[in-house]
């Protein structure tokens, strides 16, 4: 990076993050101190008004903020296409600030650019799929967002899968602590600390029902960090199963959540599962009927028979 690209980074970087000391900005920008030292004595040269305090760090005054900035029509449509995923996945309120944010962008473009990130827009689309917030799912995701940033513990009626209960599931009543919210695999999950299991649990918003938030307040504790929390995998059994030839392609696009491993081999597509229960993947492998075999468990196997028996007598 050259000495001018590393200084508009700086600018930045400070009107983002705040306060940062020499070391810091040393690190992000992989120099030495003396070089941010050097920087920073161009930039209030050139008028930018940075403040330094002695065993705190580099700020910029209050107020300032860099002019307008220009983009390109690649950076254009980049940035219209995350507004456009918004508009898509999040909550009402969200969806409404991000269509107003797209109509400002759009408005102070240049005509070249406009016309250019639309032509390149032209060939791209985003469509909603299964995890899309709508109705009530766009209403409990605007609850939850709420209670994670007012830091306020939510109620809510849980059915999660139990292959030993009636339908599959089971349905209980939490109380738990919003920490955050991840977009995966096409579905909002709530990340929280459940307070009947005392421990950090993820839940998906579609299994969610009955959502209220209370009045009780808590707080998240320091360590924790949404960007860096990976979901305990608690998935230990293993499922092989081989599928005909021709079906390869279409497994491999499925992009099924407990698929680990695929191979090609001989008889077909050889894959790999890893489940918590085999039976929770029945009725995915009963959906290719006859183009797919279980090698193992045999449990599985002697579950599957016994479904296409129970199948059979309605026929």
């Amino acid at each position: 990076m050259n000495k001018t690209d590393r200084m508009l980074a700086i600018i930045l970087r400070l009107q983002r993050k705040g306060t940062q000391r020499a070391e810091d900005l040393a690190a992000a920008f992989e120099t030495s101190v003396r070089t941010i030292y050097r920087d920073m004595q161009a930039l209030c040269e050139a008028g930018v008004p940075v403040v330094g305090a002695p065993g705190q760090g580099y700020s910029l005054v209050e107020g300032y903020f860099l002019p307008p900035v220009s983009f390109t029509a690649e950076e254009a449509v980049t940035l219209l296409l995350g507004l456009e995923f918004v508009e898509q996945q999040f909550d009402e309120a969200s969806r409404a600030q991000a269509g107003a944010a797209r109509a400002k962008l759009e408005g102070v473009l240049p005509d070249r650019v406009r016309r250019e990130s639309q032509r390149h827009r032209e060939g791209m689309k985003l469509l909603a799929g299964p995890g899309s917030a709508a109705g009530n799912g766009a209403a409990a995701l605007a609850l939850l967002r709420g209670a994670v940033l007012q830091e306020r513990t939510v109620r809510f009626a849980y059915a999660a899968k139990d292959t030993a209960m009636p339908g599959g599931e089971r349905l209980t009543v939490r109380e738990a602590d919003p920490y955050g919210l991840v977009y995966l695999n096409s579905a909002w999950m709530l990340i929280a600390f459940c307070r009947l299991r005392q421990e950090v649990r993820h839940f998906r918003l579609s299994r969610i029902s009955e959502l209220t938030l209370l009045e009780t307040v808590f707080e998240k504790p320091e360590e924790f960090d949404l960007r860096l929390y990976k979901p305990a995998d608690d998935r230990q059994g293993e499922v092989r199963l081989l599928f005909r030839r021709e079906l390869a392609n279409r497994v491999r696009e499925t992009n099924y959540y407990y698929i680990e491993e695929t191979q090609n081999v001989e008889q077909g597509l050889l894959v790999t599962l890893k489940v918590r229960s085999p039976e929770e993947i029945l009725h995915w492998v009963l959906s290719w009927g006859a183009g797919v075999e279980v090698l193992e468990p045999e449990s599985l196997r002697v579950r599957l028979r016994e479904e296409i028996r129970r199948m059979a007598k309605r026929y």
